[in-house]
């Protein structure tokens, strides 16, 4: 009897665990809720759509030395998060275009060069027009095309003096906005000259000198009016009717250096004829048997304003000159060396040039002592103290500048080899 009653009471339920049991039912119903409809939902869907659904997982990449002293080694090669890199190039990048162009322009010649082969805009930014206002080349003996780039480029200031110019390929077909250019005794065929000069208006200063040219070279230099300096010594090529058409576009020449070319009687006749009357310094020496007192007689009527005039190896000047360049008031500086028709004594006739500063007459004292007689009868004046005239010259001293300079103009890019 006492058996059947334990068993009875095992078998009945315990009253506070009923109790307990309801109480966590009441308090956690929602969250058994949940869990009923995620186990209905983790039965119902399949595992590939789950998988799919969630995002792939990077697992570190495990790998195990093959050596014989690591083989219990497991080496695990986890990947660094990359680092925003914030490099040079975009820190140059983030500049405004006037800031980089400010710090080119205390770049050399050869610094900006290589400069432009960094990217396109770099490129573009180093030919830029302000940084190649004024360029000087003439250490460099081949240049090529370099004299096109420089010129395309917006240069307003060329200097090459002797040197060897290729075809320019120009990259427009624009006009030029080179005011100074200086190609005095350049290795250049008439073609090249002629490409640059036809696109050239606003000349100002022009040195051909030396330089084989052509027709359409004098042609092409009357389309630029503002022309002050012209200096074409030692030039051939070139008859006299486009030379007189040149001379009467250019009203704006102070200095013409016309010496020693390749000149006929036509050529001297149409200078004197045809050269502006504000005109202030001529050279006209070196035409021998070619310059006449008529001629002397018409270029002092035309520009009476001339205050230094070369007349050197003129064989045929004679003492009758003298009355006719003593009505040039202005003039200050006179060239008659090796105008063999003048006598030493008629030398002596200059005390009469009240205003005259400088006599250069190599050639026609060949006596030191004549010389110095002369020194002493013409105190005022300053006898054979230049050999070489300097009119329309660009650099008369260029040894005595440095940088070297053309007509007193210095160049901002200089080539140094």
């Amino acid at each position: 009897m006492a058996f059947k009653m334990e068993r009875t009471l095992q078998e009945i339920p315990c009253l506070n665990d009923h109790l307990e049991g309801s109480l966590l039912a009441s308090q956690s119903g929602s969250t058994k809720r949940l869990k009923r409809s995620a186990c209905l939902d983790a039965e119902n869907t399949p595992q590939e759509l789950i998988q799919n659904w969630s995002p792939p997982h990077k697992h570190p990449r495990v790998a195990a030395d093959k050596g014989k002293e690591n083989d219990e080694n497991v080496f695990v090669l986890a990947r660094r998060p990359r680092k925003r890199r914030d490099s040079l190039g975009a820190c140059w990048n983030r500049l405004p275009d006037e800031l980089l162009l400010r710090i080119l322009s205390c770049l050399s010649l050869k610094d900006l060069l290589r400069t432009s082969r960094v990217c396109k805009r770099w490129h573009q930014l180093s030919f830029d027009e302000s940084l190649w206002h004024s360029v000087d080349l003439e250490a460099k003996v081949r240049l090529g095309n370099a004299v096109g780039q420089a010129l395309s480029a917006g240069a307003q200031r060329l200097r090459c003096p002797h040197t060897s110019i290729g075809e320019p390929h120009f990259s427009h077909k624009e006009t030029l906005r080179v005011q100074h250019l200086d190609l005095s005794g350049c290795i250049v065929p008439p073609e090249i000259i002629h490409d640059i000069t036809s696109r050239c208006t606003k000349l100002q200063n022009l040195s051909l000198e030396g330089l084989t040219l052509s027709d359409g070279i004098i042609q092409s230099l009357a389309q630029n009016p503002q022309l002050v300096r012209l200096n074409l010594s030692g030039c051939s090529g070139f008859s006299p009717n486009p030379l007189a058409e040149m001379l009467k576009s250019c009203t704006r020449l102070n200095e013409l250096n016309i010496s020693w070319c390749d000149f006929t009687r036509d050529h001297v006749r149409v200078v004197v004829n045809n050269v502006t009357p504000t005109i202030t310094q001529l050279n006209l020496s070196g035409y021998r048997q070619n310059t006449y007192f008529d001629d002397i007689r018409c270029l002092v009527v035309r520009c009476p304003n001339l205050v230094s005039l070369d007349l050197s190896d003129s064989v045929l000047l004679t003492v009758d000159t003298f009355p006719l360049l003593q009505q040039l008031s202005s003039l200050r500086a006179l060239g008659l060396s090796r105008c063999y028709q003048i006598l030493p004594a008629a030398l002596l006739y200059f005390e009469q040039f009240s205003r005259l500063e400088t006599l250069e007459v190599f050639g026609l004292l060949p006596d030191p002592n004549d010389l110095s007689g002369l020194v002493k009868e013409l105190p005022h004046l300053r006898i054979n103290t230049q050999r070489f005239t300097t009119i329309a010259r660009p650099s008369p001293s260029a040894r005595s500048h440095n940088p070297p300079a053309m007509w007193g103009l210095t160049c901002r890019l200089v080539y140094r080899p």
